[in-house]
């Protein structure tokens, strides 16, 4: 059977030849991109945004948002400043510690992102929760966790069953005109400080802990630690291509992990310009997002795709989406019809990109520069060492079925399950 090829791109990228780069790639490598490979000390916070700024990139656009009723902008230097405050409001009102589980509940605005660089700066685990949770989701999380501080809210506090947590001590509401019982964090964050010492951390710390959307069983916590950011840059910059100049949106939420490994790590550690969207999806939205902030890299779903397919070309001719370089997809398989349709009205492969919660980074992709074969996942990040095993684990040859298997790709376990001792 013949199997349809879409050539790879050409120009200026990342990644210029894969086998190379895949034969002589050392961990090692990577930890030089990092101030703490000088200083010895690790902060993910640090590393997504004061570094840029100590390194003079403070007036670069950071983080672009828009809604039906906001469209702001924020430098590195203002998410700084930002993020500072956030960290001393969590600190001084919500009693938030190092190594404190608090969980982030709500919409997608410019605050939540604050708010999650302001846990990780205290040096507390982040737990960010999907907004379209109902009250068993959120409190089974919450449960399990044991999480100290939750920040939420109005309109998603009613899913939150307060009476059943005991181990839950403040919640911390991203509203106006809040109660006197929750700590007001948008009135706090007008009189903080914004300098903050952040707390440095090593590298086996605590980062995010994400859960198992749980369709093989009930979810699992999965704790990703600080070292994580490895994987999180060097896939940031192969797969994803991120160059100095890019403006790079990733649709998913926060409350899944592509929505914080790429909608804030991967980008953010890179440098990049990165665009949040909130609000409902429609395709007008996504199209205008893309006109408006003149995205180069888009991230996505199957399923949106999916969706903007059924939406009519005709539409697509409505926006100027010239600006786009590369559209990258994950999260389900991607499908043959969806490729080829992207191709005729985008005039881009998408490519495809395979990993997991438990991974918390790329495992298997498309790259920019290689030729992708309709239905194929592509071949393992540079660092990553895939195998097709049989049940005993045995190693199998070419074009036999069997289990995908990937070796420990770091020097430490950068993941665990919360509740097991096994390390992944």
């Amino acid at each position: 059977m013949k199997v349809e090829v879409y050539k790879g791109a050409q120009g200026k990228h990342n990644l210029k030849d894969y086998e190379e780069t895949y034969n002589t790639f050392d961990w090692k490598d990577v930890e030089q991109a990092f101030s703490w490979s000088e200083t010895g000390k690790m902060n993910m916070a640090y590393e997504c945004i004061d570094r840029h700024v100590d390194q003079g990139l403070g007036d670069k656009i950071a983080l672009n948002y828009k809604d039906e009723h906001r469209k702001e902008s924020y430098t590195y230097k203002d998410m700084q400043r930002l993020s500072n405050k956030a960290a001393n409001v969590l600190s001084e009102h919500a009693e938030v510690d190092k190594g404190d589980r608090v969980f982030i509940f709500m919409s997608r605005t410019p605050e939540l992102y604050f708010a999650l660089l302001g846990v990780l700066k205290i040096g507390a685990i982040v737990g960010p929760l999907f907004e379209a949770f109902m009250e068993k989701a959120v409190a089974d999380r919450l449960e399990n966790s044991e999480a100290k501080v939750l920040i939420t809210n109005k309109a998603l506090l009613p899913r939150v069953p307060v009476d059943k947590l005991p181990n839950l001590k403040k919640i911390v509401v991203v509203d106006e005109d809040v109660e006197d019982n929750y700590i007001d964090f948008i009135s706090l964050m007008e009189t903080a400080s914004d300098e903050f010492d952040i707390e440095w951390l090593k590298s086996d710390d605590g980062l995010i802990l994400h859960y198992t959307s749980g369709s093989t069983g009930q979810p699992k916590g999965v704790l990703h630690v600080q070292q994580a950011m490895l994987v999180h840059y060097i896939s940031g910059k192969y797969v994803l291509d991120l160059q100095e100049d890019d403006v790079y949106w990733c649709t998913a939420d926060p409350g899944w992990v592509t929505g914080t490994s790429y909608g804030i790590f991967a980008p953010w550690l890179n440098g990049a310009t990165n665009c949040i969207a909130g609000g409902r999806f429609s395709p007008e939205q996504w199209y205008s997002m893309i006109e408006d902030f003149k995205v180069t890299i888009w991230y996505t779903a199957p399923t949106a795709l999916r969706m903007l397919m059924s939406a009519g070309d005709d539409i697509v001719e409505k926006y100027d989406l010239s600006s786009l370089r590369s559209i990258l997809s994950v999260g389900e398989p991607l499908n043959p019809e969806v490729i080829k349709w992207a191709k005729k009205v985008y005039g881009l492969t998408v490519l495809d990109t395979w990993w997991m919660t438990e991974t918390g980074g790329h495992m298997i992709v498309n790259y920019p520069t290689m030729d992708v074969k309709l239905g194929s996942m592509g071949k393992p990040l540079p660092g990553i060492q895939a195998a097709i095993i049989d049940d005993a684990g045995n190693e199998l040859p070419p074009n036999r079925m069997g289990n995908l298997a990937i070796k420990k790709r770091l020097a430490i376990n950068d993941v665990s399950y919360l509740e097991e001792s096994r390390k992944i």
